[in-house]
C-alpha cells in the first residue's frame, strides 16, 4: 500500500493540484482504511528520504494535501523542478511583487508590472504560453496564488495574494533576498518588508 500511495502522490503532483484525502482512500488505501494514518506516515517518510519531498496538509477542513520540495534550495533555484524552471522563475517574480506591495495586489497592477517585463496577458509567450491562463488558472489551481474578488467593482476586479503552496515552498525572507539581489541593494533597504521577513 505504501509504495502504491507513493506512486499515486508522485503522479498527482506532476500537475501540482492538491490531493484530497478522499482520493487517497478511494484509489489506494481502500479496505485498509483503519491503517490510513500509518500508511500515509510511511509514504511521507519514503517521499522525504527518496525524493526530498514532504506531504503537507494545506486545508484541514477539506483534507487537501500537497507535496513540497524539501531538498536544500540552491541559491535562486526556489520552487524549481526541471523544465518548469522558467514558469517558476516568473512565479517567483510575481510572488516578490506581491510581497513588496504589502502582500496583496490588484490584478490591474499585476498586469501592469508584467507589461514592464514584456510579458503580456492575452498574447502567446514563447516560454509561458498563454500568460493570463498561467497566472489566473494554473498558479491559482496549484495554490501558489489566491485571488479574491474586490467588492463593488465594475468591471469586477480581483486581488492576488500568496497561496498556501507558496507559503510552504518559499519564504518572505528568500523572496526579499531575491529582490535585493536583483536590485543590487541590501535587504534592510526595505525596512518594513525586512522586519516582516525576519518575523516570518
Amino acid at each position: 500500500q505504501v509504495s502504491e500511495l507513493v506512486q499515486f502522490l508522485l503522479v498527482k503532483d506532476q500537475k501540482k493540484i492538491p490531493i484530497k484525502r478522499a482520493d487517497m482512500l478511494k484509489n489506494i488505501i481502500r479496505e485498509y482504511r483503519n491503517a490510513y494514518s500509518e500508511i500515509v506516515k510511511r509514504a511521507d517518510r519514503t517521499l522525504q528520504e527518496v525524493f526530498g519531498l514532504q506531504l503537507v496538509e494545506i486545508d484541514t477542513k477539506r483534507h487537501m494535501y500537497i507535496l513540497i520540495n524539501k531538498l536544500p534550495h540552491a541559491e535562486g533555484q526556489h520552487l524549481c523542478r526541471g523544465k518548469e524552471k522558467e514558469k517558476m522563475g516568473l512565479l517567483l517574480v510575481i510572488l516578490s511583487f506581491i510581497f513588496m506591495k504589502g502582500n496583496s495586489v490588484k490584478d490591474s497592477a499585476l498586469w501592469e508590472f508584467l507589461h514592464l517585463l514584456r510579458v503580456y496577458p492575452g498574447k502567446q509567450h514563447s516560454v509561458f504560453g498563454d500568460v493570463r491562463k498561467l497566472v489566473t488558472e494554473e498558479f491559482v489551481r496549484q495554490k501558489y496564488l489566491e485571488t479574491t474578488p474586490i467588492p463593488l467593482t465594475d468591471p469586477p476586479e480581483f486581488k492576488y495574494q500568496w497561496g498556501p503552496r507558496a507559503e510552504k515552498e518559499t519564504s518572505k525572507k528568500d523572496v526579499l533576498n531575491f529582490v535585493a539581489k536583483m536590485q543590487g541593494k541590501d535587504p534592510t533597504f526595505w525596512a518594513s518588508q525586512y522586519s516582516e521577513a525576519q518575523a516570518n
